[in-house]
């Protein structure tokens, strides 16, 4: 059991900033509570200067603004990677009726990077392979045979985050 206040960096994984509603719940509810609990949350959606993508986003369509795209999406991905690599563990947002891709490309990355993976699952849509699983089977295991969990509520985050092995400490 991780002692009570052991600060670990979170790197807080999900596709909830594509949206205005997304990123409310990211912002005042996960990453509020990794904060209240004492935790350093590497936030994805704050690693890139909102400006860079503002000044893609403000392009005309066409070719400039697709090789502009282009650039930017490899220094969000090289970015992205370089704070899992430096993160002790993983939360995964995994609603909706298929996880997002990029989430699951996330939570393949920490797994092979020896990261401790937790999920969360908030969404009560079926979005399993078969009956004995929650989620797709493959992003399951990585979860669970990292060592994490996949939870339901906001509030068995502290709990969850209480049982991961003692290493992390």
């Amino acid at each position: 059991m991780r002692p009570l206040g052991a600060t670990i960096k979170i790197y807080s994984a999900g596709p909830l900033g594509f949206s205005e509603a997304g990123r409310a719940f990211h912002e005042t509810h996960i990453v509020a509570e990794l904060q209240r609990l004492g935790h350093d949350v590497l936030d994805p959606w704050k690693l890139t200067d909102a400006a860079k993508i503002a000044a893609v986003m403000s392009l005309p369509y066409g070719q400039e603004r697709r090789e502009q795209w282009s650039r930017l999406n490899m220094e969000i991905g090289r970015t992205n990677a370089e704070a899992i690599d430096a993160c002790d563990v993983v939360l995964a947002v995994l609603d909706g009726v298929d996880i997002d891709s990029g989430t699951a490309a996330e939570i393949g990355y920490a797994y092979a990077r020896g990261k401790r993976i937790l999920g969360y699952r908030g969404d009560f849509r079926l979005s399993a392979d078969n009956e004995g699983a929650i989620v797709n089977l493959q992003v399951e295991y990585f979860i669970r045979s990292s060592g994490g969990e996949i939870i339901h509520n906001i509030s068995e985050l502290a709990d969850a985050l209480l049982r991961l092995p003692a290493h992390l400490r």
